[in-house]
């Protein structure tokens, strides 16, 4: 994904982290210093969904303008490649299935 926080910021008049800090705390998001700054100037390596809503609503954007994707940068395997694992024989064993009583409780061990 490319991440346009800046960009999207700088469309609405906001140049700076701490401006955008400053109105994401009004609307109940409080970022710290140092995450403001992750954000501000590199791609997250995770961001919590409520947080990217808040967002948007203080941007007034829609996620397209913040995130987008880079379908590019995804490796596809081939549909007639097998997993790593059943290619060097090594295929997982298979597990039994055991029956539950009607209890919803699990059968005893044999």
């Amino acid at each position: 994904m490319k991440w346009n926080l800046r960009l999207a910021a700088a469309h609405r008049g906001i140049w700076k982290a701490s401006e955008l800090q400053r109105l994401l705390a009004e609307h109940g998001l409080v970022v710290s210093a140092g995450k403001m700054s992750g954000l501000w100037s590199s791609t997250p390596a995770s961001i919590k969904l409520s947080d990217l809503e808040v967002i948007c609503v203080v941007l007034d954007c829609e996620i397209t303008e913040i995130m987008q994707p880079e379908p590019e940068n995804v490796t596809r395997t081939a549909k007639d490649e097998q997993p790593a694992a059943e290619a060097a024989g090594q295929s997982s064993p298979a597990r039994s299935v055991v029956p539950r009583s009607r209890s919803g409780r699990s059968l005893p061990p044999r």
